[in-house]
């Protein structure tokens, strides 16, 4: 049996905006772990775009910001 497209109903959701963009922010800094802790899951893995609405160059400072606050214990690598 085929997958019919038709069937699901049509789903038009808010288009995600950059919080990062709104707030006009220059640099995301790795020491605001509170900011950071949004932008990972309850696994400490980091969060997709897809997912918070960031855009491409934020997402891509925000990943170095997290790597950074992992690097000096800020945050953890993994959650038990």
């Amino acid at each position: 049996m085929a997958y019919d497209k038709s069937a699901r109903p049509n789903r038009k959701g808010r288009k995600k905006v950059c919080a990062f963009c709104v707030e006009k922010v220059d640099k995301i800094d790795y020491k605001d772990t509170a900011k950071l802790r949004r932008y990972t899951s309850e696994r400490a893995k980091i969060l997709p775009r897809r997912v918070t609405g960031t855009c491409a160059y934020h997402q891509r400072e925000l990943t170095t910001a997290i790597k950074r606050a992992r690097q000096i214990a800020l945050m953890p690598y993994t959650n038990d």
